[in-house]
């Protein structure tokens, strides 16, 4: 698609394999059967955890990084650091499959290209590149390896499930019948209104899956309703293009807390202007998406593969859930940079026991991902209670935050256990939600912000934030959004809850969705919508049949202040019989005429004319029943 001047490329991933979200009990075992593949897995712990991405004597890091053990069959290989014009003679070989032709392509950023090839490899074979790479004083002939991985079948695993939500849960419009969002009952008025609406998620669970924005006051203003089947989740606000849109993760999200999906660019329109992929062959986690400068793209991809675990006590037709990072240039859809889990982190490091049935072992989880200015990222491991600060082009774990290794002497309050949502704040402190649960570890969880001495290293503590009220603790999912004002906003994650809490902990905003219900994470942020599809209008006459009631909503629109009334006996004898204020998603007015066609105008607080509805018939009042 197109968008300020430049083609989007829309590139899908060429297979679909699943992602991981704890949900629930945050168990991947016992709840639902699988039945595994027969015959023992191969061979997948790494002999090494030295894996650079970086080529030596050169400035060009490639992925799969050399001698990794996880790429998978439709992996691209990935040249940055040069301008693909310096790339050249890309040969390609498969232990099993032999030469593999393709193109390369170049990075809509300049610094590089990935060589796509035509077939994909073989599970289980080593595959070995060589090029000709430019270099100070002429070219310089490169060569590495890195070995396919088993993928562990997924396609048996059944959907999440998503039973009716009892109707004293969601809203109804007779406007927008097809819309059934959850109600937000705020448990403390709003003491912070320049913090923006409320921006979460809903699902998976019972009733209708989408994302959602809210005033503070609990007014809807937009519910997305992704298609069936499908739930939405992580919705926020981001830069791109230099446009303030909405960004969210669309899928479905398997039985198992496993998901498959695209993270998706939405305009203040509500109009789709880019829909980033994973590629690589696999599919798109709902964890994390976050876009930077330049147009790439950040996200998270769960790679399933099948691991013989005996020599760690578990089984030989095991499994493993091997978590990436992939930097993609989002106007290609090509894979600039990908990091794995399984390379860089030792399974020691995990605080999920090795199972002891065929169910794929989650011992890492990477659930954030946060770009620094420098090219340096920060990403959050719910699996080993750490975050990890890795090297942007070599790969190299810099620091491990937490953790069984932590580089840093944890002080009283810093350490946390199943976290989500880890970031590098401005000021260097790292904020996270420390959910603390999930087997419980903490009585509460909380959001924590952290000092970090990367000379002396030591961590210590800040600021702990903390519900006021309620002693809340979220067996998995959350975040920690951190204000200017040094407030917290935090969602509470399995505890379909949202507050705002002050540095000197006072509660400046609370609400919650139904029981029952989920949202993986929750914001604060401003908003201005204005839907390019028309407002929505309903009437009918009363019993009486001699008034006619009107109802009128428009989705997403933020700018509506009042709404003007047009009826006639003929849809085109319409003339304004009555003004309403907006009084909320739906505004209706009730007024002692029947007339047989209505159409709506939504008007701005200075009168301009914003949208005009269809014209619609007036549904008449049922036929009382006969008697006798």
């Amino acid at each position: 698609m197109r968008r300020n001047g430049y083609i989007v490329l829309l590139v899908a991933a060429s297979s679909w394999l699943v992602v991981a979200i704890v949900l629930g009990t945050g168990s991947l075992s016992g709840a639902h059967t699988i039945v595994p593949p027969s015959g023992a897995s191969p061979a997948c712990l790494p002999a090494t955890l030295n894996h650079v991405a970086r080529l030596a004597g050169t400035s060009v890091e490639v992925s799969p990084a050399p001698d990794t053990d996880t790429a998978n069959p439709r992996t691209q290989i990935s040249f940055k650091g040069t301008p693909v014009s310096g790339i050249r003679d890309v040969f390609v070989t498969g232990s099993r499959s032999g030469g593999h032709p393709g193109h390369l392509y170049g990075y809509f950023q300049g610094d590089g290209g990935s060589f796509v090839p035509d077939e994909p490899f073989h599970a289980g074979e080593r595959v070995q590149v060589k090029a000709l790479i430019a270099a100070p004083g002429g070219e310089r002939g490169i060569s590495f390896g890195f070995r396919v991985a088993t993928p562990y079948p997924t396609a048996g695993i059944p959907g999440f499930p998503n039973p009716p939500a009892p109707a004293s849960s969601y809203q109804s419009f007779a406007s927008a019948p097809d819309l059934r969002p959850p109600i937000l009952t705020v448990t403390s008025p709003d003491r912070d209104p320049g913090a923006g609406d409320v921006l979460m998620t809903v699902g998976p669970g019972p009733g209708q899956d989408g994302p959602l924005i809210f005033t503070p006051q609990g007014r809807l203003v937009w519910f997305g309703e992704p298609a069936p089947g499908l739930t939405a989740e992580n919705l926020s606000v981001q830069s791109y293009e230099g446009q303030r849109d909405l960004t969210f993760w669309q899928g479905r999200v398997l039985a198992l807390g496993f998901g498959q999906g695209e993270n998706v660019v939405m305009d203040r329109n509500y109009q789709t202007v880019a829909t980033i992929r994973a590629g690589n062959g696999y599919a798109a986690d709902l964890h994390d998406f976050q876009i930077t400068p330049g147009q790439i793209a950040y996200l998270t991809v769960y790679n399933l593969i099948r691991c013989d675990l005996s020599s760690l006590g578990g089984v030989r037709n095991g499994a493993i859930v091997d978590t990436a990072v992939q930097a993609v240039d989002m106007n290609t859809g090509l894979v600039r940079w990908e990091w794995h889990s399984l390379d860089h982190v030792g399974v020691e490091e995990s605080h999920v026991p090795v199972p002891t049935v065929a169910s794929p072992w989650d011992l890492f989880h990477l659930n954030s991902v946060d770009p620094q200015p420098d090219g340096d990222v920060l990403i959050s491991a719910r699996s080993t209670w750490a975050a990890y600060q890795l090297d942007g082009a070599t790969g190299a774990i810099l620091w491990r935050l937490g953790g069984p290794r932590s580089s840093f002497t944890m002080a009283a309050g810093t350490s946390t256990a199943w976290q989500h949502d880890a970031r590098l704040q401005p000021d260097g402190t790292v904020t996270t939600f420390d959910d603390g649960s999930n087997p419980p570890v903490h009585y509460q969880s909380r959001g924590l912000r952290v000092a970090i001495d990367t000379r002396r290293r030591a961590a210590r503590l800040v600021r702990v934030y903390t519900h006021p009220g309620s002693r809340l603790l979220a067996d998995s999912q959350g975040n920690a959004q951190a204000l200017g004002d040094e407030s917290m906003v935090i969602g509470w994650g399995a505890v379909p809850s949202v507050s705002q809490i002050a540095k000197n902990g006072a509660l400046l905003f609370d609400a919650h969705l139904p029981p029952g219900t989920s949202s993986y994470r929750a914001f604060r942020f401003s908003w201005s919508g204005h839907p390019l599809s028309p407002p929505t209008v309903s009437a009918r006459l009363l019993a009486t049949g001699d008034s006619t009631a009107v109802f009128a909503s428009w989705n997403g629109a933020t700018e509506v202040a009042s709404w003007r009334v047009l009826a006639g006996q003929t849809p085109t004898s319409l003339t304004v019989q009555a003004s309403m204020p907006d009084t909320g998603f739906e505004s209706s007015v009730t007024f002692p005429n029947a007339y047989s066609y209505v159409a709506v105008q939504a008007l701005s607080r200075s009168g301009q004319l914003l949208g005009t509805s269809s014209t619609v018939p007036v549904q008449k009042p049922p036929a009382p029943a006969r008697t006798g």
